[in-house]
Protein backbone atom coordinates (compact mmCIF):
# COMPACT_ATOMS: atom_id res chain seq x y z
CA UNK A 1 0.00 0.00 0.00
CA UNK A 2 1.16 3.47 -0.82
CA UNK A 3 0.93 6.55 1.76
CA UNK A 4 -1.59 8.14 -0.36
CA UNK A 5 -3.94 4.83 -0.11
CA UNK A 6 -2.97 4.74 3.40
CA UNK A 7 -3.49 8.03 4.13
CA UNK A 8 -7.55 7.31 2.11
CA UNK A 9 -8.04 4.15 4.70
CA UNK A 10 -6.99 6.07 7.64
CA UNK A 11 -9.40 8.71 7.18
CA UNK A 12 -12.26 6.32 6.59
CA UNK A 13 -10.99 5.15 9.56
CA UNK A 14 -10.90 8.55 11.40
CA UNK A 15 -14.58 9.45 10.22
CA UNK A 16 -13.58 12.14 7.82
CA UNK A 17 -16.16 11.62 5.10
CA UNK A 18 -14.34 13.00 2.02
CA UNK A 19 -10.19 13.57 1.70
CA UNK A 20 -8.74 15.00 -1.67
CA UNK A 21 -5.24 15.71 -3.11
CA UNK A 22 -3.54 18.45 -4.88
CA UNK A 23 -0.49 20.46 -5.87
CA UNK A 24 1.11 23.42 -4.19
CA UNK A 25 1.26 25.68 -7.04
CA UNK A 26 -0.88 29.19 -6.73
CA UNK A 27 -4.63 28.95 -7.39
CA UNK A 28 -4.17 30.97 -10.47
CA UNK A 29 -8.45 29.84 -11.56
CA UNK A 30 -9.69 32.10 -8.66
CA UNK A 31 -7.26 34.86 -8.55
CA UNK A 32 -8.24 37.20 -11.67
CA UNK A 33 -11.96 36.87 -9.81
CA UNK A 34 -11.03 37.74 -6.13
CA UNK A 35 -9.06 40.94 -8.03
CA UNK A 36 -12.11 41.65 -9.97
CA UNK A 37 -13.88 41.69 -6.48
CA UNK A 38 -11.83 43.18 -4.39
CA UNK A 39 -11.88 46.43 -7.20
CA UNK A 40 -15.62 46.30 -6.88
CA UNK A 41 -15.47 46.57 -3.16
CA UNK A 42 -16.83 43.46 -2.50
CA UNK A 43 -14.24 41.91 -0.51
CA UNK A 44 -14.94 41.57 3.69
CA UNK A 45 -13.79 42.36 6.34
CA UNK A 46 -13.35 38.85 7.17
CA UNK A 47 -10.91 38.03 4.17
CA UNK A 48 -7.21 38.73 3.87
CA UNK A 49 -6.68 41.25 1.42
CA UNK A 50 -3.38 40.41 0.10
CA UNK A 51 -4.57 38.14 -2.65
CA UNK A 52 -0.79 36.69 -2.96
CA UNK A 53 -1.34 35.05 0.01
CA UNK A 54 -4.70 34.11 -1.04
CA UNK A 55 -3.59 32.06 -3.61
CA UNK A 56 -0.25 31.16 -3.50
CA UNK A 57 0.08 28.15 -1.00
CA UNK A 58 4.37 28.44 -0.97
CA UNK A 59 3.43 31.91 0.80
CA UNK A 60 2.06 29.94 3.68
CA UNK A 61 4.27 27.70 3.67
CA UNK A 62 7.51 27.10 1.31
CA UNK A 63 7.75 23.33 1.65
CA UNK A 64 4.41 22.74 0.55
CA UNK A 65 4.36 19.76 -2.04
CA UNK A 66 0.89 18.84 -1.95
CA UNK A 67 -1.76 20.04 -0.04
CA UNK A 68 -4.72 17.24 1.81
CA UNK A 69 -7.76 18.76 1.53
CA UNK A 70 -10.65 16.95 3.86
CA UNK A 71 -14.53 17.10 3.95
CA UNK A 72 -17.05 16.43 6.80
CA UNK A 73 -20.99 16.64 6.36
CA UNK A 74 -22.99 18.57 8.83
CA UNK A 75 -26.40 18.02 6.45
CA UNK A 76 -28.18 16.80 9.73
CA UNK A 77 -32.02 16.69 9.88
CA UNK A 78 -33.28 17.47 13.69
CA UNK A 79 -36.98 17.95 14.14
CA UNK A 80 -37.44 18.70 17.80
CA UNK A 81 -38.21 22.20 18.60
CA UNK A 82 -37.58 24.36 21.75
CA UNK A 83 -40.70 25.49 23.64
CA UNK A 84 -39.41 29.43 24.15
CA UNK A 85 -41.86 31.35 22.55
CA UNK A 86 -39.19 34.15 20.96
CA UNK A 87 -37.35 31.58 18.60
CA UNK A 88 -34.20 32.74 16.48
CA UNK A 89 -33.09 30.20 13.60
CA UNK A 90 -29.12 29.32 13.55
CA UNK A 91 -27.57 27.78 10.46
CA UNK A 92 -26.65 23.86 10.72
CA UNK A 93 -23.25 25.40 10.57
CA UNK A 94 -23.71 26.08 14.19
CA UNK A 95 -25.96 23.67 15.38
CA UNK A 96 -23.49 21.28 18.00
CA UNK A 97 -19.93 22.02 18.78
CA UNK A 98 -17.99 24.14 16.90
CA UNK A 99 -16.60 22.45 13.65
CA UNK A 100 -13.38 24.27 14.02
CA UNK A 101 -12.48 22.17 16.65
CA UNK A 102 -13.88 18.96 15.34
CA UNK A 103 -12.32 19.15 12.03
CA UNK A 104 -8.97 19.99 13.85
CA UNK A 105 -9.18 17.86 16.30
CA UNK A 106 -9.88 14.76 12.74
CA UNK A 107 -6.63 16.60 11.15
CA UNK A 108 -4.78 16.21 14.17
CA UNK A 109 -5.48 12.27 14.20
CA UNK A 110 -4.95 11.73 10.92
CA UNK A 111 -1.39 13.96 11.15
CA UNK A 112 -0.53 11.42 13.68
CA UNK A 113 -1.44 8.63 11.52
CA UNK A 114 0.89 9.47 8.70
CA UNK A 115 3.55 10.61 11.35
CA UNK A 116 3.62 6.83 11.97
CA UNK A 117 4.76 5.57 8.54
CA UNK A 118 7.14 9.14 7.46
CA UNK A 119 8.25 12.24 9.34
CA UNK A 120 6.94 15.32 7.49
CA UNK A 121 6.55 19.32 8.21
CA UNK A 122 2.95 20.94 7.47
CA UNK A 123 0.63 23.10 8.31
CA UNK A 124 -3.30 22.55 8.69
CA UNK A 125 -6.27 25.01 8.69
CA UNK A 126 -10.37 25.06 9.32
CA UNK A 127 -11.78 28.25 8.01
CA UNK A 128 -9.03 30.27 9.17
CA UNK A 129 -6.21 29.84 7.25
CA UNK A 130 -5.49 32.77 4.21
CA UNK A 131 -5.96 30.71 1.19
CA UNK A 132 -9.23 30.02 -0.20
CA UNK A 133 -10.65 27.11 1.16
CA UNK A 134 -13.09 25.79 -1.24
CA UNK A 135 -10.94 26.71 -4.26
CA UNK A 136 -8.78 24.01 -2.56
CA UNK A 137 -11.17 21.94 -2.19
CA UNK A 138 -12.67 21.99 -5.94
CA UNK A 139 -8.30 21.73 -7.13
CA UNK A 140 -8.60 18.64 -4.88
CA UNK A 141 -11.75 16.59 -6.53
CA UNK A 142 -13.74 17.15 -3.09
CA UNK A 143 -16.48 18.48 -5.23
CA UNK A 144 -17.78 21.00 -7.76
CA UNK A 145 -19.07 24.62 -7.33
CA UNK A 146 -23.03 25.10 -8.00
CA UNK A 147 -24.33 27.69 -9.01
CA UNK A 148 -24.39 29.38 -5.18
CA UNK A 149 -20.66 28.97 -5.11
CA UNK A 150 -20.80 26.26 -2.41
CA UNK A 151 -18.57 23.23 -2.77
CA UNK A 152 -21.29 20.05 -3.49
CA UNK A 153 -19.64 16.82 -3.49
CA UNK A 154 -21.65 13.84 -5.11
CA UNK A 155 -22.23 11.85 -2.11
CA UNK A 156 -22.89 14.35 0.35
CA UNK A 157 -23.77 17.29 -1.30
CA UNK A 158 -22.73 21.18 -0.41
CA UNK A 159 -23.35 21.36 3.96
CA UNK A 160 -19.89 20.21 4.48
CA UNK A 161 -17.04 21.66 6.37
CA UNK A 162 -13.53 21.83 5.04
CA UNK A 163 -10.45 21.95 6.17
CA UNK A 164 -6.45 21.15 4.69
CA UNK A 165 -2.85 20.32 5.37
CA UNK A 166 -0.12 21.86 3.91
CA UNK A 167 2.15 19.29 3.56
CA UNK A 168 5.98 18.43 2.88
CA UNK A 169 5.23 15.05 1.00
CA UNK A 170 5.13 13.83 -2.12
CA UNK A 171 1.79 12.27 -3.44
CA UNK A 172 0.18 11.88 -6.77
CA UNK A 173 -2.42 14.78 -6.76
CA UNK A 174 -5.83 15.23 -8.25
CA UNK A 175 -5.63 17.48 -11.74
CA UNK A 176 -8.92 16.92 -13.50
CA UNK A 177 -11.54 19.65 -11.09
CA UNK A 178 -14.87 18.24 -11.92
CA UNK A 179 -17.51 20.54 -13.75
CA UNK A 180 -20.73 21.66 -11.96
CA UNK A 181 -23.79 19.55 -12.16
CA UNK A 182 -26.14 22.02 -11.48
CA UNK A 183 -27.92 22.00 -15.50
CA UNK A 184 -30.75 24.41 -15.87
CA UNK A 185 -31.15 24.14 -12.26
CA UNK A 186 -31.16 28.06 -10.49
CA UNK A 187 -33.33 27.30 -7.33
CA UNK A 188 -30.69 28.61 -5.32
CA UNK A 189 -30.65 32.33 -7.36
CA UNK A 190 -34.72 32.72 -7.15
CA UNK A 191 -34.61 31.47 -3.22
CA UNK A 192 -31.52 33.57 -2.12
CA UNK A 193 -33.48 36.42 -0.07
CA UNK A 194 -31.58 39.16 -0.26
CA UNK A 195 -30.69 38.52 -4.35
CA UNK A 196 -27.09 38.10 -3.13
CA UNK A 197 -26.93 35.04 -5.79
CA UNK A 198 -27.15 37.46 -8.71
CA UNK A 199 -26.69 34.52 -11.41
CA UNK A 200 -24.87 31.37 -11.84
CA UNK A 201 -21.79 31.43 -9.43
CA UNK A 202 -21.71 35.36 -9.18
CA UNK A 203 -21.95 35.89 -5.67
CA UNK A 204 -22.45 39.23 -4.08
CA UNK A 205 -20.76 38.32 -0.41
CA UNK A 206 -21.89 41.72 1.44
CA UNK A 207 -26.11 41.30 0.67
CA UNK A 208 -25.22 37.37 2.02
CA UNK A 209 -27.47 36.83 5.17
CA UNK A 210 -24.51 34.72 6.53
CA UNK A 211 -22.20 37.66 6.06
CA UNK A 212 -25.10 40.56 7.33
CA UNK A 213 -25.53 38.23 10.69
CA UNK A 214 -21.75 38.33 11.07
CA UNK A 215 -20.77 41.89 10.15
CA UNK A 216 -20.33 44.98 12.33
CA UNK A 217 -20.69 47.34 9.73
CA UNK A 218 -23.98 48.93 9.66
CA UNK A 219 -26.77 46.71 8.16
CA UNK A 220 -28.44 48.45 5.14
CA UNK A 221 -32.49 48.92 6.41
CA UNK A 222 -33.67 46.63 3.13
CA UNK A 223 -31.58 43.72 3.92
CA UNK A 224 -32.67 43.62 7.35
CA UNK A 225 -36.08 42.93 6.37
CA UNK A 226 -34.54 40.00 4.55
CA UNK A 227 -33.48 38.32 7.24
CA UNK A 228 -36.04 37.17 8.78
CA UNK A 229 -35.34 35.44 12.52
CA UNK A 230 -32.07 34.21 11.24
CA UNK A 231 -29.59 34.28 14.12
CA UNK A 232 -26.66 33.34 12.83
CA UNK A 233 -26.19 32.11 9.05
CA UNK A 234 -28.82 30.89 6.31
CA UNK A 235 -28.87 28.06 4.86
CA UNK A 236 -31.44 28.78 2.15
CA UNK A 237 -29.61 28.47 -1.29
CA UNK A 238 -28.32 25.05 0.33
CA UNK A 239 -31.73 23.66 1.74
CA UNK A 240 -33.28 23.88 -1.31
CA UNK A 241 -30.70 22.40 -3.57
CA UNK A 242 -31.78 18.97 -5.17
CA UNK A 243 -28.16 17.72 -4.77
CA UNK A 244 -28.38 17.71 -0.82
CA UNK A 245 -31.17 15.37 -0.87
CA UNK A 246 -31.01 11.86 -1.24
CA UNK A 247 -27.66 12.17 -0.18
CA UNK A 248 -25.53 10.03 2.24
CA UNK A 249 -26.91 10.46 6.46
CA UNK A 250 -24.46 12.15 7.95
CA UNK A 251 -22.44 10.28 11.29
CA UNK A 252 -21.17 13.18 13.10
CA UNK A 253 -23.25 13.33 16.54
CA UNK A 254 -21.05 16.44 17.46
CA UNK A 255 -22.88 18.55 15.09
CA UNK A 256 -26.24 17.80 16.55
CA UNK A 257 -28.18 20.66 18.58
CA UNK A 258 -29.11 18.68 21.22
CA UNK A 259 -28.70 21.79 23.25
CA UNK A 260 -30.35 24.47 21.27
CA UNK A 261 -32.15 22.48 18.84
CA UNK A 262 -30.93 25.11 16.03
CA UNK A 263 -32.64 28.06 17.80
CA UNK A 264 -31.83 30.55 20.37
CA UNK A 265 -34.04 32.44 23.03
CA UNK A 266 -34.12 35.55 21.68
CA UNK A 267 -35.50 37.14 24.94
CA UNK A 268 -33.18 35.48 26.84
CA UNK A 269 -30.54 36.80 24.78
CA UNK A 270 -31.62 39.96 25.33
CA UNK A 271 -30.30 40.25 29.18
CA UNK A 272 -28.26 37.29 29.64
CA UNK A 273 -24.53 37.83 30.86
CA UNK A 274 -21.44 37.89 29.13
CA UNK A 275 -20.47 35.04 31.60
CA UNK A 276 -23.65 33.00 30.89
CA UNK A 277 -23.52 33.64 27.22
CA UNK A 278 -19.84 31.37 27.32
CA UNK A 279 -21.62 28.96 29.53
CA UNK A 280 -24.96 28.42 27.20
CA UNK A 281 -22.98 29.16 23.89
CA UNK A 282 -19.45 28.96 24.09
CA UNK A 283 -19.19 25.61 22.40
CA UNK A 284 -21.21 26.68 18.69
CA UNK A 285 -19.46 27.88 15.70
CA UNK A 286 -21.38 31.45 16.02
CA UNK A 287 -20.68 31.64 19.55
CA UNK A 288 -17.59 33.58 17.98
CA UNK A 289 -19.00 36.63 16.69
CA UNK A 290 -19.85 37.69 20.54
CA UNK A 291 -22.91 37.96 22.51
CA UNK A 292 -23.50 41.57 21.19
CA UNK A 293 -23.94 40.85 17.47
CA UNK A 294 -25.74 37.97 17.94
CA UNK A 295 -28.23 40.14 20.33
CA UNK A 296 -28.20 42.82 17.59
CA UNK A 297 -29.20 40.11 14.95
CA UNK A 298 -32.25 39.20 17.84
CA UNK A 299 -33.16 42.45 17.41
CA UNK A 300 -33.93 42.27 13.48
CA UNK A 301 -35.73 39.47 14.01
CA UNK A 302 -38.11 40.87 16.77
CA UNK A 303 -38.59 43.63 14.25
CA UNK A 304 -39.28 41.47 11.48
CA UNK A 305 -42.10 39.44 13.75
CA UNK A 306 -44.17 42.30 13.73
CA UNK A 307 -45.41 41.80 17.05
CA UNK A 308 -46.56 44.03 19.54
CA UNK A 309 -46.51 42.22 22.65
CA UNK A 310 -42.49 42.63 21.63
CA UNK A 311 -42.17 46.31 22.29
CA UNK A 312 -41.77 45.82 26.03
CA UNK A 313 -38.48 44.10 25.48
CA UNK A 314 -37.34 46.90 22.70
CA UNK A 315 -38.20 49.94 24.45
CA UNK A 316 -35.56 49.23 27.30
CA UNK A 317 -32.84 48.71 25.23
CA UNK A 318 -33.11 52.25 23.76
CA UNK A 319 -31.15 52.76 26.80
CA UNK A 320 -28.47 49.88 26.63
CA UNK A 321 -24.86 50.74 26.89
CA UNK A 322 -24.06 49.70 23.51
CA UNK A 323 -24.77 52.13 20.63
CA UNK A 324 -25.27 49.52 18.09
CA UNK A 325 -27.67 47.76 20.41
CA UNK A 326 -29.93 51.17 20.72
CA UNK A 327 -29.84 52.15 17.13
CA UNK A 328 -31.19 48.90 16.55
CA UNK A 329 -34.07 48.69 18.92
CA UNK A 330 -35.12 51.76 17.54
CA UNK A 331 -35.59 50.23 13.97
CA UNK A 332 -36.73 47.25 15.71
CA UNK A 333 -39.75 49.38 17.06
CA UNK A 334 -40.19 51.59 13.75
CA UNK A 335 -40.73 48.01 11.90
CA UNK A 336 -43.51 47.01 14.55
CA UNK A 337 -45.38 50.07 15.03
CA UNK A 338 -43.85 53.06 13.36
CA UNK A 339 -46.31 55.68 15.34
CA UNK A 340 -45.29 54.04 18.67
CA UNK A 341 -41.87 54.40 18.00
CA UNK A 342 -41.60 57.74 16.89
CA UNK A 343 -43.03 58.87 20.16
CA UNK A 344 -40.69 56.77 21.84
CA UNK A 345 -37.49 57.67 20.11
CA UNK A 346 -38.19 61.21 20.41
CA UNK A 347 -38.31 61.21 23.87
CA UNK A 348 -34.88 59.28 24.04
CA UNK A 349 -33.35 61.29 21.62
CA UNK A 350 -33.54 64.32 24.21
CA UNK A 351 -30.85 62.36 26.12
CA UNK A 352 -29.09 60.69 23.73
CA UNK A 353 -25.45 62.07 24.65
CA UNK A 354 -24.16 59.94 21.26
CA UNK A 355 -24.21 62.38 18.30
CA UNK A 356 -23.80 59.43 15.91
CA UNK A 357 -26.66 57.31 17.48
CA UNK A 358 -29.02 60.62 17.53
CA UNK A 359 -27.55 60.93 13.76
CA UNK A 360 -28.71 57.21 13.31
CA UNK A 361 -32.11 57.29 15.08
CA UNK A 362 -33.41 60.64 13.44
CA UNK A 363 -31.92 58.27 9.98
CA UNK A 364 -34.39 55.67 10.64
CA UNK A 365 -37.55 57.88 11.75
CA UNK A 366 -37.01 59.78 8.34
CA UNK A 367 -36.64 55.87 6.45
CA UNK A 368 -39.53 54.81 8.02
CA UNK A 369 -41.86 57.74 7.22
CA UNK A 370 -40.40 58.84 3.94
CA UNK A 371 -39.80 54.67 2.69
CA UNK A 372 -41.20 55.40 -0.83
CA UNK A 373 -39.01 59.20 -1.44
CA UNK A 374 -36.24 56.36 -0.71
CA UNK A 375 -37.13 53.98 -2.79
CA UNK A 376 -36.95 56.46 -5.79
Amino acid sequence: MNLKEYIIDKSKELNIDIIGFTDCKPLYRIKEYLIKRQKEERQTEFEEWDIEKRTDPKLIFPDCKTIISIGVSYNNIFSKRPDYRLKGRLSKSSWGLDYHIVLKNRMEKIIDEIKKLVDFNYKYFVDTGLLVDREIAYKSGIGYYGKNCSIINDEYGSFIFLGYILADLELRVSTNPMESKCGDCNLCIKACPTGALEGAFKFNPKKCISYLTQTKEKIPYELRDKMGIKIYGCDTCQLVCPKNKKVIKPNHEEFLPLDTKGYMDIEELLTISNRKFKERYGSMAGAWRGKTILKRNGLIALGNMKDRKNLSLLKPLLKDESPMIREYAAWAILKIDPEYGNKAIREILEHERDSKVRLEMENIIDYFFNKDIHKD
